[in-house]
């Protein structure tokens, strides 16, 4: 299989267990995302769609949906009164955490096939990529 292939396959394997898991905690793919990002901070609305890479209309819907049920709030941006930033309710910070958890556990089982050297090169090689890419931080490293 080629490079290509290999990592597009991948995407849609990690994919599949992203929503599987938010499926089995009541919330869509994107808004187990959202959760994820914010678990390490607020974030102002332009930065979050820069983030998960989403324009501002999609932005404001997921991040409406996601107020609806409890789970994020909009507060003040100290060092902008015009600008408001989204953060975790404390019950979005319990599901965050547990969703977190459970996707991470699941996606860990992947690469079960591997042995602990292979698991860290292939850890290692990934991670090059990422960086290479400048991807931002939208899943913490545990």
């Amino acid at each position: 299989m080629g490079i290509v292939t290999a990592l597009v396959r991948s995407t849609f394997l990690v994919n599949a267990v992203y929503s599987e898991s938010a499926r089995e905690y009541g919330i869509t793919m994107p808004q187990g995302q959202l959760l994820c990002v914010l678990m390490a901070r607020p974030y102002g609305m332009t930065e979050l769609g820069a983030v998960l890479r989403l324009a501002k209309s999609s932005l404001t819907g997921l991040v409406d949906r996601t107020e609806r049920n409890g789970l994020v709030r909009r507060e003040p941006d100290p060092r902008d009164t015009r600008a408001v930033r989204v953060a975790l309710t404390p019950e979005g910070q319990r599901l965050a955490g547990e969703f977190y958890a459970e996707t991470c556990r699941r996606i860990e089982e992947l690469p079960a096939g591997l042995d602990a050297a292979e698991r860290d090169r292939l850890a290692g090689l990934l991670g090059r990529v990422v960086t290479d890419n400048e991807v931002p931080p939208v899943f913490l490293d545990r």
